[in-house]
């Protein structure tokens, strides 16, 4: 064989493992960005952090049981302010006042001035 006949058939070679590199190149980011692809990728991301973020609260709820009670105790007496409010009688009507609670004592009827009909 011809120096130049060997050239041609190593060129060649080197052209078709090239041209099965570029398509396996692209057959695989065709997969990596189909939407299911995108999909599993997002969602593995999110569940690495959420797992991170995990791990870290459970290291700092352990130090810090007592700032966690205290914050879930706010939070449940914010829940159930209407509630305690309206137990307490210091709930508020809808339109922001304060709702009539004091029960009124009749008054005693006075008679008018300059009326003689006292005995």
């Amino acid at each position: 064989m011809s120096k130049r006949l060997e050239q041609f058939h190593e060129d060649r070679a080197i052209r078709d493992a090239a041209r099965a590199v570029l398509l396996a190149d692209i057959e695989h980011a065709r997969v990596s960005f189909s939407a299911k692809g995108v999909a599993d990728r997002v969602g593995g991301r999110i569940g690495d952090g959420a797992k991170d973020v995990l791990e870290v609260a459970k290291t700092q709820a352990d130090s810090n049981r007592g700032i966690i009670a205290a914050l879930i105790g706010a939070i449940l007496l914010w829940l159930g302010r209407d509630t305690i409010l309206e137990l307490l009688g210091l709930a508020e009507d809808e339109d922001g006042s304060q709702p009539d609670t004091e029960i009124e004592e009749p008054s005693p009827e006075v008679s008018p001035p300059g009326d003689d009909n006292e005995q």
